[in-house]
């Protein structure tokens, strides 16, 4: 049964106009992140102090006042960010207390090599143990990511079956999967590839229950292509992801897609850096949340 907060969250992502923050750059990514927001490998010198710093940077984001809930409906963190506060609550509770932001984790534990055109997920043991973490601190739903770099369909059944497969676990423990299998925006495929991406998709939603997901997807080569997904019943939301597009190119893509909003990572932060004024930060974000709020809106 969900608990009063996990329906007000419900109730947000599927009225709300609005997109999803993501901030859950782990530790494999989390170095290049940094170094986009302007601090250079050289200023750590363990994970530790890595960490901290790019805890220190969300917090400078999700404490901005152009960071709330009227324009961005959730966020995405990644474990070591659920451990910590901000300005004395738990992360989580921060962004939804405090933000009206809905609380996701980042749950997967990275990627397989390449095989079948494909990258699945790593395996993750402590799932179980994670998720219950994430319902002691009121998260609200994950997210998990694994790749498609060919239209290969025996490797695409695969990525779907896997995702779903978790996906259950997540529900049976009351949360709400987003479901990302990443179409990589360079593969030579890419149209062919989501065409069959769609079908297995199609394939493991008619096989749901009464449960409902959310989808995380690559920008499609094809606009509206997956507005069979967007429209199905037991889809919340399809997020779309910006996949190393630029925040110009992801947002005009974006706007093309109805029903669609954005997920996006690194074209939210692009811009935003450490040496910035406090004043210089805010108007960044701001305008940075402002225009992929609008190509939200479709």
């Amino acid at each position: 049964m969900a608990s009063q907060a996990q329906q007000a969250m419900l109730d947000k992502i599927i009225t709300q106009k609005g997109f999803i923050a993501a901030l859950d750059q782990s530790g494999g990514s989390t170095p290049k992140a940094l170094k986009l927001y302007g601090i250079e490998e050289s200023e750590y010198s363990n994970d530790e102090e890595m960490f901290d710093m790019v805890h220190a940077m969300r917090t400078r984001i999700v404490t901005c006042n152009a960071f709330s809930g009227e324009r961005v409906l959730g966020a995405i963190l990644f474990e070591n960010t659920l451990d910590r506060e901000i300005e004395g609550l738990a992360s989580s509770h921060y962004l939804w207390q405090k933000k009206r932001v809905v609380p996701f984790l980042k749950v997967d534990k990275g990627l397989e090599a390449e095989a079948n055109g494909v990258q699945l997920m790593k395996p993750m043991p402590q799932l179980d143990e994670l998720l219950a973490k994430a319902n002691a601190k009121d998260v609200f739903g994950t997210k998990m990511r694994s790749v498609v770099k060919l239209a290969n369909h025996e490797g695409i059944k695969a990525i779907v079956e896997q995702q779903f497969a978790v996906g259950k676990q997540i529900l049976d423990a009351g949360l709400v999967p987003i479901i990302e299998p990443e179409v990589d925006i360079n593969s030579p495929e890419k149209a062919e590839a989501e065409a069959l991406l769609k079908l297995e998709i199609l394939t493991q939603l008619n096989l749901l229950g009464d449960e409902k997901v959310m989808l995380k997807l690559t920008l499609p080569t094809e606009a509206n292509f997956y507005k069979e997904l967007v429209d199905h019943p037991k889809v919340i939301k399809v997020v779309a992801l910006s996949g190393g597009y630029s925040r110009d190119d992801a947002n005009a893509k974006l706007a093309e897609n109805q029903g669609m909003i954005a997920s996006f990572s690194r074209a939210l932060t692009e811009g935003v850096s450490a040496q910035q004024s406090d004043e210089e930060f805010e108007a960044t974000l701001d305008a940075a949340i402002e225009g992929i709020y609008q190509a939200s809106l479709t």
